[in-house]
């Protein structure tokens, strides 16, 4: 049977972004596009920077990781630098190619973002419902937090330039990778801890039910958010089902 919302136990609320509050296609058609095509110049002109030196060290594992797995990735050149980076572009746009969740990739997709947003190329669409209720549960005083796969600058970058405006006021933490896998139990339970929440008091809103199974067995509340665009999801009785954050009981900080 369908878990019932207990609103009246919810303190806060940690939303996924990617068909939850901003479509799919933005972030399939236009994000990843856009740092895929900037991937070589952005290295060519920050190659020596901290930012890349640590990134770059991330990847680094992440490939080391890949080649003991068997999955034969492109290799990682040492050696002049056009050499080298060029090497680096073909492993990143391999992660790419598998939609994965690369700490690495994702924070250099994220700092390639920065630029298009501050220069005004990127601006973020969201569901019409979204900025209405941040608004809402901000008055509600509640805690609005984001856990996505995409970088937390990548995530902040989005809600500050949004076509609603920016909307950075009305979330108080970001969560990405290095919380966790977001199919991962322990993952949820970190969250909570940093929130200083039990989970029973955290309502996860997700597209994806996987991600929703781990959070309930964490032991958030749940809800499964259906938007136009979005891929079709197993049969699944345990989460709530809407369409709208319209569609949320009015909730208030006890």
């Amino acid at each position: 049977m369908t878990s019932s919302l207990t609103t009246g136990s919810i303190r806060g609320i940690l939303l996924d972004i990617e068909g939850t509050t901003t479509p799919i296609a933005f972030v399939h058609e236009v994000l990843f596009p856009y740092a895929r095509s900037r991937v070589k110049s952005y290295l060519a002109a920050h190659f020596d920077s901290a930012e890349t030196l640590a990134d770059l060290a991330q990847l680094r594992v992440e490939h080391a990781a890949d080649v003991e797995q068997g999955l034969e990735p492109p290799a990682l050149v040492n050696g002049l630098r056009d050499t080298e980076i060029n090497s680096i572009v073909s492993y990143l746009h391999w992660l790419i190619d598998r939609d994965r969740k690369s700490t690495g990739l994702k924070a250099i997709q994220g700092k390639i973002w920065r630029q298009g947003y501050l220069e005004g190329c990127l601006k973020a669409p969201l569901f019409e419902d979204v900025a209405p209720a941040l608004r809402r549960w901000r008055r509600a005083g509640l805690k609005v937090s984001i856990f996505s796969s995409g970088s937390s600058l990548a995530q902040q970058l989005l809600f500050g330039h949004t076509e609603a405006g920016d909307l950075k006021q009305f979330i108080d933490s970001y969560f990405d990778t290095t919380s966790g896998a977001k199919t991962a139990i322990e993952s949820y339970r970190k969250i909570a801890e940093s929130l200083r929440l039990p989970p029973r008091e955290v309502l996860f809103i997700s597209d994806v039910v996987r991600e929703l199974d781990a959070a309930r067995a964490a032991g958030m509340q749940t809800l499964l958010c259906v938007r136009p665009g979005n891929h079709p999801q197993p049969h699944d009785e345990h989460h709530q089902i809407i369409q709208s954050f319209d569609d949320i009981p009015e909730t208030t900080k006890p």
